[in-house]
């Protein structure tokens, strides 16, 4: 990676754990005016910064206030790269239903993984947070969905994660939906226990996860 653009993603990074939406901006327009790759900037710089204020959150030195703050500058600077992306139009758009599970309203998260995987080249059907596990089912089998992707921040709701995908064994539908989990308190142990397909860590690690779901066709 060229220096300036190591220093610029970094800068971007430290923008949305400063909370700095006004620094995101001006950095993320520094990207577009050294014509780099806004995909790239936005893996490197907003998603690392989230990931970074994620950990601060888990450590209680951010609480929620801080992560909505954080998230505003992330999607400041989201503004500014967004259309900047080139699309990758090549190939099947596989369709990924993704959702925070019920009894959590963070979304953040999930928002960027749905954000990364739309300019990935997947439709993504969004059904918000707070969701049913019989809702990420039935939306699935209405919509063709290859991946079903469940979200969660709150170590009391990681039960709906198995619900979803004891209701896809029960429907005798399992074998047709790839399910990916993530969170941070979602780890792989978990997701191998509950019989999830795969465990991402952060957004890029979702998209990357989803390619390999569909057999990296994307």
């Amino acid at each position: 990676m060229s220096q300036l653009k190591e220093r610029l993603f970094r800068e971007l990074s430290d923008a949305v754990v400063e909370m700095d939406e006004e620094r995101a901006v001006a950095v993320a327009k520094a990207i577009v005016e050294n014509n780099l790759d806004a995909y790239e900037a936005i893996e490197k710089g907003l998603s690392d910064g989230m990931c970074r204020a994620g950990r601060l959150f888990e450590e209680e030195e951010y609480f929620v206030p801080e992560l909505l703050i954080c998230s505003d500058a992330m999607y400041a600077g989201l503004d500014v790269l967004r259309p900047h992306i080139k699309p990758n139009g090549e190939g099947p758009r596989y369709k990924v239903v993704i959702g925070v599970i019920e009894g959590d309203t963070h979304d953040i998260g999930k928002n960027l993984v749905k954000i990364m995987l739309e300019t990935s080249g997947f439709e993504v059907i969004d059904l918000g947070r707070d969701i049913p596990p019989k809702k990420f089912v039935d939306e699935a089998r209405k919509t063709g969905a290859k991946i079903i992707g469940i979200s969660t921040l709150m170590t009391t709701t990681m039960d709906g994660m198995q619900e979803v995908i004891r209701l896809l064994e029960a429907e005798n539908v399992r074998d047709r939906f790839k399910v990916m989990i993530g969170g941070g308190p979602v780890s792989q142990s978990f997701a191998d226990r509950i019989g999830a397909d795969g465990y991402a860590e952060n957004a890029a690690e979702a998209v990357k996860l989803a390619r390999k779901l569909v057999g990296g066709a994307v």
